[in-house]
Parts: C-alpha cells; structure tokens; sequence
C-alpha cells in the first residue's frame, strides 16, 4: 500500500556515494570536479590534421604501423584435404600479386583514417556488377584507397555479416578510373578502425574511427615535452659574466666602447675554447649556471606509458624499451599483445581473407575452391631453436607412433607430416607423387577379400579318419604314383596284391 504524502511535505532526494559539505566532497555545489565534462572530438574527420600528424610524428607513424605489420607479417597456413597443390600455388600467388603488402597498407589507412578498402582487380568484369565467376587467370590483385577517397552510395538489405553497409562505393580520389561508375561491394574488402557506438558512427559517415584520436592528447604531451627536453639541453649550461657599468657601455656609450666590449668578449670565448682560460678584469664577475634534468626522464616514461596503454602496444613494441626490474624479459607483454593482434585478426581479417582466397583459387584453377579449404593464421610468436626442435620430435613423434599403431596408413602419415611443416621445418619437401605411391603401396599391401559362396563343383569331403579314404589333394593337378603302371588309384578302390 503506498502512503500518501502529507500536504506541505517536502521531497528528500536519497542517492548513493558520499558527500560533505564542508569539505565539498561528492555532489554539492562549490565542488570543482564536478566542473569537469567531456565535449566531443571528432579529430578523425580532420583529414589534413591526420596526414600531418602521421608525417611529422613518428610515435604516431609506429602506432599506425606496427599492428597493421604484425597482422599481415607471418600470413596464414592453408588447409585443403581435397587438393594439396592448391595450397603451394596459393602461396607463390600471394608473394608474386603483393596481396599480403596490399593488405597491410588497407589496415594502416583503415587506422590511421577509420576506414579503406581493397579493391579486387578482375580483369574485363563490370565493377558495377555484383562479383560472379571468376575466369582462370583474371586476378589482377588490389588496388586500396582510404575513405576519403570513396564516396558511398546504396545500403545492403540483404540479411548476413554485410546488412546496413554501403552496396556501392565511388572512387572520388586516387589512380583507379571507373568513369564514374559505382563499384559493388562484393568486388570490395572492406576495413574500419576504432569501433564506434551507432550514431556516432553516423557521425562519422559509416567508418570508423581513427586509432590516434583518443590518445591524441597523450601524443601532443610526449611530444611537446620531448621538444622541451631538447631545447634544455642547449641551455643546460650557461655563463654570466657581470660587467661594472655594462649599461653604459653597451646601450649609451660610444662606438668606441661597444667594439672594446666585443672585442673583450669575443677573446673570452676564444681562451675558454683553446685553453680553458678566462681573462677578465679585477672588478667583473664571472659566474656558471648549470640546469639539472632530474624527474623529466620519469615524465617522459610516464607520457609514453599512457600511450602505450591507449594503443595497447606494450613498451617493448612501441619504443623498442626493455622492461625494467629483475628477470624481467617482456615475454608477457609480448604475449598478450600478440593475443590482441589475433583478436583484430579474426575481427578484421578473416571474413575478407575467406572470400579474397575463394577467388584466387577459382583464378588459379579455373573451378570453385573445394569446400574443405580453410587457412588459420600462423602464429606471431617466434619459438626458440630449442623450443623449435622439442616441438617438432614431439609432433612427429605422435604421427609416426599412430603409424605403427596400424591407426593411419602409409600415405596419410606422409600427408599429415607435408602438413605440420610450416610448424615443424621438416617434411616440407614430400611431394605429391610421394604421397600417391604411398597410397598405390597401402592399396596393394591390402589382403584379398576371402570367397564365402560356395562353388557347386568342389568335391564334398566327409569328415572323419576312415581307413577307406585317403585324403583330399591339397594341391590341384597333384597325384600319388601307383605301384603298378604308375596311374593314380581311383578314389576308395584298392590297387591289386
């Protein structure tokens, strides 16, 4: 039942947290945190301010750069159970169109702008066209432009992964002539950056945003003190000589005085230069001042850690710093920025590599890629020569003890080594007419299948050892010589005495 509030009453507002009054602390006026806000910054669409800032810094360059490098730095390894020499000539077409580098370069301008494309390049088709068979040898590879160089047009209804994404894109800058005409999206890999919240990637024309835009702040810091640093070095050691009647001499005196004092100033130089000397009069005095750069070493590593923790790039990566502090060799840094690189791989890479591999293939082979082709990603974390060798006694072990368990066979052991050599270093030279001679030796090691029907014209035995019946001939054509003229006895008829 709820209870009415009396006339007069007056409301009491109840919230969580703390307050004081006297010591403004919490929400109550006076307070002057409660002044700050935050005010959108939309530095992404400040395409100039972007270039500029990729040129001139370099922190901002290698945070661009250096995920967009290890994403497409090791590539990918290929899995096809139905045709093993598609994966070789994948890989010899991949290094010869430049795709792995044409990719790296979408990535850097997707972070760098929020967005791009990669344009699949078939020759004689209709960009307009939504992408249909592909003709042997018709790949022609990518060509990339950022998102300022493409205007949108056209929105997918189709329900999948695409749905509400532009259906057409047109080439406003860059060196691809279509005319003017729209290019399909199913002809287009498509690459956006930081992820943004609905409307505000309206905001943002569709894309997304572009990586340096929340630590920017971070940047101008690190790079203003680092400027600052560099000019207190110049002035880190400075002299003061003190001249009796200086003002006169140098504002209102004659010439005279002026080259006299010149004259003195410039042999002062000269003497600490060559010997070390400092000659000047009884009355003047002569001072040196020196700056200490104590705390400004740890403002910077402070500057540069918050960047590294907006890029999520560990120091070991974005300054080449080894870590600090005893044993400390940065493997775990390293590790868990590699389990981010995969992350953005799966997000931004595997969807669009799924579809650019399907169309190489049916380009190389002339037919639809099979079913079963897949490719995973190789890992970006080097092993040891000695973590290198365990692993592959370990995983060679394991096939050729399946071998010997009768639970694989000849061929399928020579396949499945061929395949663990991108990661082992071994077995990479077994060759297909391997494989298929290994095959031919398991089908012809195989034992015949056994006849179970019974054939009419076999002679029926009757078990048994009776003294009347000599036993079956095991061998055809095989016969006992009789005593007499050497013709075999009939069965169950004794010979003469």
């Amino acid at each position: 039942m709820t209870s009415r509030r009396k006339r007069g009453e007056k409301t009491r507002r109840f919230g969580d947290g703390i307050a004081n009054l006297l010591q403004r602390l919490g929400d109550v006026p006076g307070n002057s945190g409660n002044a700050t806000i935050y005010t959108p910054n939309f530095s992404s669409l400040n395409y100039q301010q972007l270039q500029w800032l990729y040129q001139s810094s370099w922190i901002a360059s290698l945070a661009v750069d250096s995920v967009a490098e290890d994403m497409t730095r090791e590539g990918v390894d290929f899995i096809s159970s139905d045709d093993p020499s598609l994966t070789e000539r994948l890989n010899t077409f991949l290094d010869r169109s430049r795709v792995w580098d044409r990719l790296c370069e979408a990535l850097k301008w997707a972070r760098l702008y929020g967005g791009s494309i990669a344009v699949i390049m078939i020759e004689g088709d209709d960009l307009s066209k939504p992408l249909g068979e592909i003709r042997k040898g018709a790949f022609r590879g990518l060509f990339v432009l950022d998102r300022w160089q493409v205007d949108t047009d056209g929105v997918i209804q189709a329900l999948g992964p695409s749905f509400g994404k532009p259906e057409f894109y047109r080439v406003m800058r860059g060196n691809l002539d279509t005319q003017g005409a729209p290019i399909h999206a199913s002809r287009v890999l498509r690459f956006e950056g930081a992820e943004l919240p609905y409307y505000l990637a309206q905001a943002y024309g569709g894309w997304g945003a572009s990586v340096l835009e929340r630590p920017l702040p971070q940047i101008k810091a690190f790079d203003a003190a680092t400027q600052g640093a560099s000019q207190l070095v110049s002035k880190a050691y400075l002299r003061n000589v003190k001249i009796k009647g200086f003002r006169t001499m140098a504002g209102l005196g004659n010439d005279e005085q002026q080259k006299g004092f010149l004259a003195q100033m410039r042999l002062v130089s000269l003497l600490q230069s060559q010997e070390g000397l400092t000659v000047m009069d009884a009355e003047d005095d002569f001072s040196t001042q020196t700056y200490t750069f104590a705390g400004l070493p740890e403002v910077l590593q402070q500057f540069g850690q918050q960047i590294a923790g907006a890029l999520q790039i560990p120091l070991v990566r974005l300054f080449g710093q080894s870590p600090a502090g005893l044993s400390a060799t940065g493997e775990s840094d390293l590790r868990t920025y590699y389990d981010m690189v995969s992350r953005l791989q799966e997000s931004m890479l595997r969807e669009n590599l799924s579809r650019l591999f399907r169309v190489m293939g049916e380009s190389l082979t002339g037919k639809p890629v099979p079913e079963t082709f897949d490719f995973d990603f190789k890992p970006l974390w080097q092993e040891t020569t000695e973590q290198r060798c365990a692993s592959a006694q370990s995983l060679t072990g394991a096939v050729l003890q399946a071998l010997q368990a009768g639970a694989i066979s000849n061929s399928t052991a020579l396949k499945e080594l061929r395949k663990l050599s991108g990661t082992t270093g071994l077995f990479a030279s077994i060759t297909d007419d391997d494989i298929k001679a290994a095959e031919e030796a398991d089908t012809g090691m195989m034992p015949p299948e056994a006849n179970l029907t019974e054939d009419p014209n076999e002679t029926e035995h009757v078990s048994g050892n009776r003294e009347d019946q000599k036993p079956s001939q095991l061998v055809p054509g095989e016969a006992q010589a009789s005593s007499g003229g050497g013709q075999p006895d009939s069965p169950g008829v004794r010979g003469k005495e």
